[in-house]
């Protein structure tokens, strides 16, 4: 059941002229509505000071279009120094990477919170109970570049910070991220139609790059050199959409894992109910369970991949097939919304159930809203594990690779197939034998794509990276050579 909204108009619609949404980015605009700035660990430089000292121009920067923003002089803006400070938010990011992730320092300078007009409440950071929020942090030591990113999952916009923002921040970029305009479990509650919380998804993030650099140009007195895109997950998706929607904003992205969705699937909708269906009968054991193991082989989740199995459908599975099932097909289990936690199939109105194939063509329209097409404008490179089971590589980051080929656009992809790469890299240290964090991996992409583009030095070719043979966990943690077996 998708819940009507209030009175309030949205500032995001399905379907508004795209001129219309993003209005309030015009550089002209009106100042934010509420705006203060706070110094610590050093006092901020003064407006006249040149762009290299320490918080320069900090009372002039603003973020075009932002209702609200805040703006802050830190001596650290790693989570080396904002987790303490209380610039970020420990519980966003947790669960993402793994615990021994080195943690960088040494970076100064000026970071910005705020939000973009918005109607929907879930993002309850500072206090302000409103969505559409972003961080936006500027290095002093600059290197020209901006990294902008979206959340994965429905988290909020310092989920990132210590799997990215840290270490792309340490190499001094300027870094920006959204909330996506809805988080939480009931996201799908935010819009007026089936789609339109991922559909905001991709406009909030297309807003805040253009906000972003608009926000360095008047920091460092000049543009951006470079814009790349990078997230994981949902975030990942962004990367994909924004650079198949919005190339003329980005000069290449790194996809960690993107959800792949498009009309014809597959999608999480198709593999996730053959998962809720026969996990149970191979949990149980018994004759029907080598039965059970076969179907969800069929539906994608590798072999291999079993020990995976049992944390999945307890954390996974069930939740994350219910709340995207509400968001785009909320007429399936009529007025229950979100359905019912790990029914029996039979149930009526179960999940585990569902049959995407089978229901209306209205689903349909509203998944190819949201769709991706393969039709890349700028580099990409793609990164996935082969051990994920919440979006199975089979399902998902091969079939997309395959998209972009079939769109003529290979010349712009790479995809590396990481052995033993799973969704989540916290899972890294309850199993450190059988899997392999995909965080230095995505940094090996992201210095490949920065190569790329400075240099003109391709990628090594799409393939499978083995894990290296008698590394340990040192070795994983801190390095991922891209070049191993096709």
């Amino acid at each position: 059941m998708r819940h009507a909204r209030g009175s309030a108009p949205r500032f995001w619609s399905r379907g508004a002229p795209a001129a219309l949404a993003l209005t309030a980015l015009v550089l002209t605009s009106s100042p934010a509505t509420a705006t203060t700035t706070a110094t610590t660990a050093a006092p901020a430089a003064s407006a006249s000071a040149g762009a290299d000292s320490h918080c320069a121009r900090l009372d002039r920067v603003r973020v075009p279009g932002a209702e609200r923003q805040r703006a802050a002089c830190l001596a650290e803006l790693t989570t080396a120094g904002t987790a303490a400070s209380g610039h970020t938010d420990p519980a966003d990011w947790a669960g993402l990477t793994p615990k021994d992730l080195a943690v960088p320092s040494g970076v100064p300078g000026i970071q910005i919170d705020g939000y973009f007009p918005d109607s929907s409440t879930t993002n309850t950071n500072h206090g302000w109970n409103h969505d559409a929020q972003f961080v936006l942090r500027l290095p002093d030591r600059w290197n020209g570049g901006l990294v902008v990113a979206g959340t994965p999952g429905n988290r909020e916009q310092y989920a990132n910070d210590r799997a990215i923002a840290d270490w792309v921040l340490a190499r001094g970029y300027a870094y920006a991220a959204t909330d996506k305009g809805n988080t939480g479990l009931a996201f799908h509650r935010d819009g007026g139609a089936p789609g339109d919380a991922i559909a905001e998804w991709n406009h909030r993030l297309t807003q805040l790059t253009r906000a972003a650099r608009a926000a360095v140009a008047r920091r460092y007195l000049r543009p951006p050199s470079r814009t790349l895109v990078t997230g994981m997950s949902n975030g990942g998706y962004l990367v994909r959409w924004q650079l198949e929607n919005h190339p003329e904003l980005y000069d290449g992205g790194v996809d960690w894992e993107g959800t792949l969705w498009r009309a014809d699937g597959p999608t999480l909708l198709h593999f996730l109910p053959q998962a809720l269906r026969a996990y149970p009968r191979y949990a149980a054991g018994g004759p029907d369970a080598e039965r059970a193991r076969a179907a969800l082989h069929t539906a994608g989740f590798p072999a291999g991949s079993e020990f995976l199995w049992p944390y999945h459908h307890q954390v996974y599975w069930d939740l994350t097939q219910r709340i995207y099932r509400e968001e785009l097909d909320p007429g399936y289990d009529g007025a229950t919304e979100a359905g019912t936690p790990y029914c029996a199939p039979g149930t009526p109105g179960c999940d585990a159930d569902y049959d995407y194939a089978a229901r209306p063509d209205e689903v349909r329209r509203a998944v190819a809203g949201i769709a991706l097409t393969g039709r890349i404008g700028k580099p990409l490179i793609t990164l996935h594990g082969t051990l994920d089971v919440l979006l199975p590589i089979g399902r998902d980051s091969d079939v997309y690779a395959r998209m972009v080929d079939d769109a003529g656009r290979g010349r712009l992809h790479r995809y590396y197939r990481i052995e033993d790469g799973t969704h989540a890299d916290a899972l890294v240290d309850a199993f450190p034998d059988r899997l392999r964090p995909l965080t230095p991996c995505h940094r090996s992409a992201f210095t490949a794509l920065e190569d790329w583009l400075a240099r003109g030095h391709r990628p090594p070719a799409s393939r499978t990276v083995a894990r290296p043979a008698g590394a340990d966990a040192v070795d994983l943690l801190t390095s991922c050579p891209l070049s191993g077996r096709r």
